[in-house]
């Protein structure tokens, strides 16, 4: 049996922030939860996979009695918000018609893509339905990621690599994953590659340092951040 916690969960309440922020009574909670399905999927299938891509890495959502905020963490703000705005609000629109409430949508930027879990796995996962080398793809995706800033980081491949007949696992580890410490920024991703031979998941672990005071303060004034937990001291 494996025993393994999920690093976002592990740390959720303590150092990280829930992604979706509202309260809701009994009997309404299971169709708010549902609707916040509904809008993570619409808005990855609508810039995550199709042209131009997005990069979104991470979608935020918070409620109140009046409206609801969406929070769009991407590495190509411009291609989100378009020209003069009029994508976001093409995107706007399609979401109130989505949920028939009035929705509002931000915009973070992701200053280093390279080190942000979902965007390398995305990547990996899209370099392998290529038919890319595998070996060649995760040693280079996580040079990178060193090279950027990133204080550690592992890939993990698990299924039919390269067309092979049974399937196994692959993994590359530079640097230090502290996944016990709660102070530690660990940022994981999991993607499924669908190439011709069978799914291959690509799972990523990035660690990004320790949470500081410094930092919190800093993602606390970022659009849509205000309710980020914060750290032991």
């Amino acid at each position: 049996m494996g025993q393994k916690t999920h690093p976002f969960g592990f740390r959720v309440g303590i150092t990280e922030a829930h992604k979706s922020r509202w309260f809701a009574p009994k009997a309404l909670f299971g169709e708010l939860l549902v609707e916040d399905y509904q809008i993570r999927r619409f808005i990855d299938k609508r810039l995550n996979r199709t042209p131009p891509f997005a990069a979104v890495s991470d979608i935020h959502i918070e409620r109140t009695r009046e409206e609801l905020t969406v929070v769009i963490k991407t590495a190509r703000p411009g291609i989100v918000v378009g020209p003069k705005g009029a994508e976001i609000e093409r995107l706007s629109n399609d979401l109130q018609v989505l949920t028939h409430r009035k929705v509002v949508v931000k915009i973070i930027e992701i200053g280093n893509p390279d080190i942000d879990a979902r965007l390398l796995a995305e990547t990996i996962a899209e370099q392998l339905k290529k038919r890319a080398n595998y070996r060649r793809v995760l040693k280079q995706r996580a040079e990178s990621a060193m090279n950027s800033g990133a204080k550690g980081i592992k890939i993990l491949l698990s299924g039919r690599l390269g067309g092979a007949e049974m399937s196994r696992n692959l993994d590359i580890r530079l640097g230090s994953i502290p996944l016990s410490t709660l102070q530690a920024n660990v940022d994981y991703a999991c993607v499924h590659s669908f190439t011709t031979s069978g799914a291959v998941g690509v799972k990523v672990w990035v660690f990004k340092g320790m949470f500081s005071a410094t930092q919190d303060e800093n993602q606390s004034n970022a659009a849509g951040a205000r309710a980020r937990a914060r750290g032991r001291r």
